[in-house]
């Protein structure tokens, strides 16, 4: 039976000391029994000698280059050898017993591989965050959504979503995993370096027939936008270059319908960005875009190389039922 012994919590921090000042002490409470790592990615700050003196039971891996997200817990990881791992934001604000359901739903189903607790925003407690809120979905052309959380359409917690259930994709904000399915499925794809490396990797983990759930009975709290924010035209350019690298690696059939379908849509994405006045914004698509093409013979290498399952998506389009059928919420 697995325990909270057998966990590593490892929190990925570049920059941040101010982050760790504010939420390690609550994951240090919360967390009692568990190893709790902080991993650097080569900050230029003192957040290394910050946590070495203000939190000496941390225990710190240094990075030698900051390779984003995906790089970052790849390379530290592989100095971890607690056989159940949880990857978790600086900018996470962890509960009393938050750790108690994962280990116990960990225990209570063997195929349960990767696991998701309830994430609510800390800057208004009472509703989702827009990360992950109560477990990852996507549609057949690759847009993720979120019980809680559609687009912008963010729900109040009014403990609808309190369940155990399997979900698609676990966000990165907090994600727990069996470290053997974590080397099974060789970690990150590194060229993301980040968003959407979460749901790369849970995708490939249902194409290997592994199983993620949603824990309801956890709750964290998530302040979000801390390395990148909303408003940054970087992350609009990592995640719509991410998601079409996610969707051509790992989609089970009709890939270049998939494919045209998502670039045209993207295209209108990118129209609204001009309307708003926000050029910035269309650029970062036809960035995104160009990249995706460049990228193209590694990702076809790649599509051949990865097992394919059907049955991914719980709608054909979520853009469809959002802005023509108005359907707001899960």
């Amino acid at each position: 039976m697995l325990q909270i012994k057998d966990l590593a919590v490892v929190i990925l921090n570049w920059n941040g000391k101010a982050l760790l000042e504010q939420f390690l002490p609550s994951v240090l409470k919360y967390s009692e029994d568990a190893v709790i790592y902080v991993a650097d990615n080569a900050s230029n700050d003192d957040s290394v000698a910050f946590v070495s003196k203000h939190f000496p039971t941390v225990q710190l891996i240094q990075n030698i280059e900051n390779g984003g997200y995906a790089k970052g817990y790849n390379d530290a990881l592989k100095h971890v050898e607690e056989p159940l791992l949880c990857l978790l934001n600086s900018d996470i604000e962890v509960t009393e017993n938050w750790l108690q359901p994962i280990i116990s739903e960990f225990n209570t189903d063997i195929t349960t591989a990767i696991i998701q607790p309830k994430i609510l925003d800390y800057k208004n407690k009472t509703h989702f965050e827009y990360a992950g809120a109560a477990g990852g979905f996507i549609d057949k052309l690759g847009y993720p959504y979120c019980r809680g959380r559609i687009f912008d359409t963010i729900e109040k917690d009014q403990d609808q979503y309190n369940d155990i259930r399997t979900i698609f994709w676990a966000s990165g904000a907090c994600l727990f995993i069996r470290n053997a399915v974590f080397k099974d499925l060789n970690g990150f794809d590194e060229s993301y370096f980040a968003h959407m490396e979460e749901i790369d990797l849970c995708w490939r983990a249902f194409n290997k027939n592994y199983k993620t759930t949603y824990v309801g009975t956890s709750t964290i709290y998530h302040v979000g936008g801390a390395t990148l924010s909303n408003a940054n035209p970087k992350k609009t350019y990592l995640n719509f270059r991410n998601s079409l690298f996610t969707l051509l690696k790992s989609t089970d059939s009709n890939v270049i319908f998939r494919i045209l379908s998502r670039m045209l849509l993207d295209g209108v994405a990118g129209f609204r960005f001009l309307f708003q006045l926000k050029p910035a914004f269309l650029f970062a698509i036809l960035k995104a875009h160009g990249s995706f093409y460049y990228n193209l013979p590694r990702l076809l290498q790649q599509r051949k190389q990865l097992p394919k399952r059907s049955g991914y998506y719980e709608t054909d389009s979520i853009v469809w039922s959002y802005f023509i059928k108005n359907e707001k919420t899960f």
